[in-house]
């Protein structure tokens, strides 16, 4: 089964903990796949260090320390150009109809490894599934799942579990197709 390849940028900005960034990338891209993203999605994953978060959770959210992920969607306001990809407008000199649909940027998903380190280690998980959790959570922000209510909740979780337990499949040494 081949996947849509979306636009998903990952850069590593820490050392405490080895990233596979290809790993992240093949996981976001399910999640846009799953969540009908359509072809054009961008979004970028950023691994950063623990001061890096902290500064980010205490100027955006007013939440002292670090935490795991935080997603920051792009805002969906029509810029003071007045010109929008929603409503196909492509910009002076471009031909309607001309090439192909300009990007959906949902946003940026930060994620702290060595706050994800502890966590794994407290739930007795091992890293690279928290940290997929956490991927997997923080895109699913930026595709506007939420977890304010209850009920909100329960169903991103249960999408986090679906996602995370086909991408394991799909990753799984034992595959049938012997890739």
């Amino acid at each position: 089964m081949s996947l849509d390849t979306h636009l998903v940028e990952a850069f590593d900005e820490q050392t405490d903990v080895p990233i596979d960034l290809d790993r992240y990338v093949r996981l976001a891209n399910l999640v846009l796949e799953r969540e009908r993203a359509g072809r054009e999605a961008e979004l970028t994953i950023v691994f950063v260090d623990e001061t890096t978060m902290a500064d980010y959770h205490e100027r955006f959210l007013d939440e002292p320390g670090p935490t795991d992920v935080m997603a920051f969607p792009m805002d969906d306001e029509v810029p003071s150009s007045g010109r929008s990809p929603d409503n196909a407008d492509r910009g002076p000199g471009s031909p309607s109809g001309a090439g192909s649909e300009p990007p959906s940027i949902l946003g940026d998903v930060l994620v702290c490894p060595a706050f994800a380190a502890r966590e794994a280690a407290t739930r007795g998980v091992e890293i690279g599934d928290e940290l997929a959790l956490l991927v997997v959570h923080g895109v699913l922000h930026l595709l506007n799942y939420d977890h304010a209510e209850p009920s909100e909740e329960a169903e991103m979780q249960e999408r986090q579990r679906v996602l995370l337990a086909e991408f394991a499949l799909l990753e799984s040494p034992e595959r049938e197709d012997g890739r």
